[in-house]
């Protein structure tokens, strides 16, 4: 949760700024020149900073003067807003710590979401719905302790996202977050992969290897897909949960290793337990605490605040960031959704490469596969999209 300053006075929705913060889960804090001027970053460890552009002068003099009291406030994060013009505008200053942003008359609600996602201390989980929100409160409870976890979910529904959030809140969090795939890697080099070997433990192993149990030690070890893995290995995997150490192949003596461990995979594992294709004993030392990530189409609310995200993501940065019409945004949230956000992330990168330095409107969502390019005539340069049947 991030602690961001509001002083939005004279702002059209000035209220409504505050309260679109504190919805995104931002510890929003509505303040006038007064108390701000008089406020200190005693209180926390980083803030953010969100004020009228026309407050600017009464706060500080000069930029300076501005600067030296941002630093007090301990604010790395400041918006810069400005009264809504006919375009959306935005400008980033100060190597990225600075955005200044126009809204467009008609679209609040996406410039609002920008400055929603840029002041986020964490910059890892894009949510908007209120189901999101209830599973990270549940993630933050549970980062606290270092029970093992087992995320499950569709594909593309960020397993991995949320790991890294689960990482992130626990006292683990600095220290390593390593992530392997179990399916990425053949049953004969997960061994080698996951436990390490000694020198000469087979043909090619000319230097040892600590494997990735070591290599997490202290922080967090995700491992995704563990249904994938193979059954002789599940056997070793379960004695390395138990006494929490690991022997290397071609080594004698096991080493101890202090790690959490987050399993997520795609599939039903009762199911796949009850076909004998994952070890039981080990499906209950991996659910000790269950979580469940849902398809996008069940959470709409999170549709365009990961959007923003995806592009900022693929433009350089929230300052390079094109706007999002109105109905666009309709379009993306009536869309089914069935490759998650990984079809999403697909329409956003196609959409930017359309759109070019302009507005992403609903022309440049290439969402259905039988939408094709056309250009409307040869005065137009604006590209369009039209369902062909066929």
């Amino acid at each position: 949760m991030s602690v961001v300053l509001c002083l939005t006075d004279g702002l059209p929705d000035s209220e409504a700024w505050v309260t679109h913060l504190y919805m995104r889960g931002h510890d929003a804090q509505a303040v006038d020149l007064k108390t701000l001027a008089s406020m200190k970053g005693d209180q926390w460890s980083r803030c953010a900073l969100v004020i009228a552009n026309a407050s600017v002068k009464q706060f500080a003099a000069d930029n300076a003067a501005f600067a030296a009291k941002c630093r007090a406030l301990k604010a790395d994060r400041i918006v810069l807003i400005d009264p809504p013009a006919p375009q959306f505008a935005i400008k980033g200053e100060f190597n990225g710590a600075v955005l200044k942003i126009t809204p467009a008359e008609d679209g609040w609600r996406f410039a609002s979401e920008v400055v929603a996602r840029f002041v986020d201390d964490e910059q890892n989980v894009a949510a908007g719905d209120p189901q999101t929100y209830n599973l990270l409160r549940l993630a933050r409870r549970v980062a606290m302790s270092d029970v093992t976890v087992m995320l499950v979910g569709p594909t593309g529904t960020g397993k991995e996202v949320f790991s890294r959030f689960l990482h992130n809140c626990s006292k683990r969090s600095k220290e390593p977050f390593i992530a392997v795939n179990c399916a990425a890697v053949p049953d004969t080099m997960l061994e080698a992969v996951l436990f390490g070997y000694e020198r000469g433990a087979f043909t090619g192993a000319h230097h040892p290897n600590k494997g990735i149990f070591r290599a997490a030690d202290g922080g967090t070890l995700l491992l995704d897909e563990v249904s994938e893995m193979a059954l002789h290995l599940q056997a070793k995997f379960l004695r390395v949960l138990q006494e929490k150490e690991v022997t290397p192949l071609g080594g004698s003596k096991p080493v101890p290793v202090d790690i959490r461990v987050i399993a997520t995979s795609n599939r039903h594992m009762l199911d796949e337990v009850k076909v004998g294709r994952f070890r039981e004993d080990l499906y209950y030392r991996l659910n000790v605490f269950p979580l469940a990530t849902q398809s996008l189409n069940e959470r709409t609310g999170d549709i365009l605040p990961i959007t923003i995200a995806l592009l900022a993501k693929h433009v350089g940065g929230f300052a390079k960031i094109p706007s999002v019409s109105n109905a666009a945004i309709e379009k993306l949230e009536a869309h089914s959704w069935p490759g998650n956000v990984r079809e999403l992330e697909n329409v956003v990168q196609r959409a930017l490469v359309l759109a070019g330095d302009g507005m992403i409107e609903t022309d440049h969502l290439m969402i259905d596969p039988n939408d094709v390019f056309l250009a409307d005539d040869m005065d137009d340069k604006r590209p369009r999209l039209q369902a062909v049947s066929a």
